[in-house]
């Protein structure tokens, strides 16, 4: 397939995915329902033949470089992984030279990162679609895939109420910024100075019913699902001590679920510390819904692909 000229790439308009705001309601909706398409094997297409998608890991990751790699290859496409060894950013190259060389060779960038701001830059450079696959701020894929899970078990997240109990993280800032958009109840129970984005947070609570609290079991009460994550996420290892005593009470066990609605499901964005912020008994328990949510990052990163860098309408 012939490759278009770089002037012809340039004049091209796009859209970037850095945060869950930058889709409506109605777009989510409908990368749902592709998303449940491609799931269920009703999804033939492949919008993105001859096309690549560069994967830059300044992060590490299991899941997501396996997902989009997979899901990349599934449509058509071709994926390059690229480590901090592989790219000049790990020496100091400017983030808008790697921007305009890379739109030179491929037709989509997913970033996992530290900074927000490096995932600006490069989208503000950038001639092609960039995909936020992880900063320090958001995790828009994986708070996407979570709500598919939600709709594939409990029929929709419309008038469901969605518990975070632990660190207000990139996960707590995207779950606030997904229930700003979507309009869904959300309480979160974080400890003290552990709290999310003040600014993410704010607008959220300026049009929706987004509550930050300090008792889990206050978060838990009703709930119709019960999300956490680890207490140090990657980089906050040395924190981890102080981490330990800070969440201590914060752990999702048999108790905290049974405060749940009866058929509410348990979530965790994985990788999981058994005996921390979770029993054994609860991820790996008739609620958990953990495998299932993991595999959904397959699903709704290809409708998120095939939108943004193969053409398909929302």
């Amino acid at each position: 397939m012939p490759r278009k000229s770089p002037a012809a790439r340039r004049e091209r308009s796009h859209r970037d995915f850095l945060q869950i705001p930058d889709f409506s309601a109605k777009e989510i909706d409908n990368l749902f329902s592709l998303a449940e398409k491609m799931r269920a094997g009703k999804y033939m297409k492949k919008p993105l033949a001859g096309k690549s998608l560069a994967m830059i890991f300044m992060k590490s990751s299991t899941r997501t470089r396996v997902s989009f790699e997979v899901g990349t290859w599934q449509l058509g496409g071709h994926a390059l992984f690229l480590s901090p060894r592989d790219v000049q950013l790990g020496r100091g190259e400017p983030i808008a030279d790697t921007a305009r060389v890379l739109s030179r060779y491929v037709d989509g960038i997913m970033i996992r990162t530290f900074a927000h701001s490096e995932i600006e830059e490069l989208a503000k450079y950038a001639d092609v679609p960039i995909i936020n696959g992880l900063t320090d701020l958001v995790h828009p894929c994986q708070v996407l895939a979570d709500l598919l899970t939600v709709k594939q078990f409990l029929g929709g997240y419309k008038g469901k109420h969605i518990a975070w109990i632990g660190d207000g993280n990139n996960m707590a800032n995207s779950w606030i910024n997904a229930a700003y958009v979507l309009g869904f109840d959300l309480t979160l129970a974080c400890p003290e100075g552990y709290d999310p984005d003040a600014s993410i947070l704010e607008r959220a609570q300026s049009k929706g019913r987004v509550r930050v609290v300090r008792d889990p079991a206050e978060a838990a009460a009703r709930a119709d699902v019960i999300n956490t994550d680890v207490w140090a996420s990657m980089g906050q290892e040395e924190e981890q001590a102080i981490r330990e005593k800070a969440f201590r009470g914060y752990k999702v066990d048999g108790a905290l679920m049974k405060r749940a609605n009866r058929d509410a499901i348990f979530l965790h964005c994985l990788p999981a510390h058994r005996g921390e912020e979770v029993t054994a008994d609860v991820i790996d328990g008739p609620q958990s819904r953990v495998w299932d949510e993991a595999e959904n990052r397959l699903h709704i990163q290809k409708a998120i692909m095939a939108v943004l860098m193969g053409g398909e309408k929302f």
